[in-house]
């Protein structure tokens, strides 16, 4: 039966933070990590550079083999956890080998979410979530000429985007906005004509009422009682935790593995990071976010932890942060970006330069940022994730943030960081 001191389950961002500040403080101490993957670790956020051909899955991994052997770790692919038993501290994996640890993280990420919609399951689809799956619809779309994606999201817009590319008639279809976490009504509209002009049509406030095979395709029923078909169907609605293997365990679930602000999970020596993480949110309560800054800062808590750092810091609330480059047009959001909550009261400045295609929202509560929001119009989102995080009061400075956000943060920023 294999032991390792620290054993971690999963092989992305959070997984490999935790490796290098575990071996900051802790040299000789045995690592071993395992991974459902068949692969070297590569991260999820190039997987739409895979469809579109940009890049080759050889040359996107995130660590070599030789990282492997020079940090002393061992890692295990095709090695899907099935279980967890914080009793006798081992963990099962689907092939039935148990391994046994001190300290553990789990860092497992998320599964693709499957609507419920009558005969989806009895039809070819797709999803984009491995390296796998991005090789297989990459070729797929090379065999079509027509597709259609479920949900707006950052990954069914990434790949309409690159099926338009690709010379496909694409039809998106949008419960209710594009996009809506991160971009106002506002914003969403302008990104939406950003696809139309390039041949990915969003179908606005529509859904699926049923999924029937169509020839070698599909044939969507929407809501409406409309009809499309198409080559190709992309299901992009989303991820939920991946934490199945924790039934029966006692640790302690919501959303997903429920951790306090050093990653501990509610059981002894056990760690969670990353996308299947419920962490404490910025804004109050606690949330699962998927970002990739967000994994990182999640297993460099995690790993500092496990070895024991005297100085790690607690983990200081998710909030999201994303860039997102579509059709050549630039966007971010930072902090509220989308969907404001009710029950508060927001100081909120929107801007469009409909003639150079520009945009940004930036929104204020108590005079400090809590939400900035761009298209076409460049903000720093590092410097304006701290100053949110840092609650800075811009009441002295308002009218000049307003007006030059980039400027003035970065003003800012230089007299807080000295």
């Amino acid at each position: 039966m294999p032991h390792s001191k620290y054993l971690i389950v999963g092989s992305s961002h959070a997984a490999l933070e935790a490796v290098t500040a575990i071996r900051l403080h802790d040299e000789g101490g045995s690592i071993a990590m395992l991974t459902s993957d068949a692969r070297l670790p590569y991260s999820p956020t190039i997987l739409p550079y895979i469809v579109s051909g940009r890049s080759r899955p050889e040359n996107v991994v995130l660590r070599d083999a030789a990282y492997f052997a020079q940090n002393n770790v061992a890692l295990q692919r095709n090695a899907a956890v099935a279980g967890v038993d914080p009793a006798s501290k081992s963990v099962r994996t689907a092939a039935g080998a148990v391994w046994t640890y001190d300290k553990l993280l789990l860092a497992t990420g998320g599964t693709p979410v499957v609507p419920s919609v009558p005969g989806l399951a009895d039809v070819a689809l797709h999803v984009l979530h491995t390296m796998d799956d991005a090789i297989r619809l990459r070729d797929a779309m090379r065999q079509a000429k027509s597709a259609i994606v479920l949900g707006a999201g950052l990954c069914g817009m990434h790949v309409a985007e690159n099926m338009a590319k690709a010379g496909l008639t694409v039809s998106v279809l949008v419960r209710s906005r594009p996009l809506r976490e991160y971009f106002s009504p506002r914003a969403g509209d302008m990104i939406r004509s950003a696809f139309a002009g390039n041949g990915a049509h969003l179908l606005m406030g529509r859904t699926p009422a049923c999924v029937e095979r169509h020839g070698d395709g599909c044939a969507v029923t929407l809501d409406n009682g409309e009809t499309i078909t198409a080559d190709l169907l992309m299901v992009g609605t989303g991820v939920s935790p991946a934490m199945a293997y924790l039934a029966g365990s006692g640790v302690e679930t919501g959303r997903g593995i429920l951790v306090d602000d050093r990653m501990r999970t509610s059981a002894t020596d056990i760690w969670a990071a990353g996308d299947v993480a419920e962490a404490r949110s910025f804004w109050g309560g606690k949330a699962v976010n998927g970002i990739l800054p967000g994994a990182v800062e999640h297993g460099r808590i995690a790993g500092a932890d496990m070895a024991q750092d005297a100085v790690v810091r607690d983990f200081p609330g998710a909030m999201s942060l994303n860039t997102y480059h579509y059709f050549e047009h630039h966007s971010v959001s930072v902090g509220l970006g989308g969907q404001l909550p009710d029950d508060a009261a927001f100081d909120i400045d929107e801007q469009v330069d409909a003639g150079r295609g520009k945009y940004r929202r930036i929104v204020l509560r108590d005079g400090r940022l809590v939400g900035i929001s761009s298209i076409d119009d460049f903000v720093d989102p590092g410097i304006m994730w701290q100053l949110i995080m840092r609650r800075t009061d811009l009441s002295p400075c308002k009218a000049d943030f307003l007006a030059h956000p980039q400027a003035t943060g970065r003003r800012l920023m230089s007299q807080l960081w000295r």
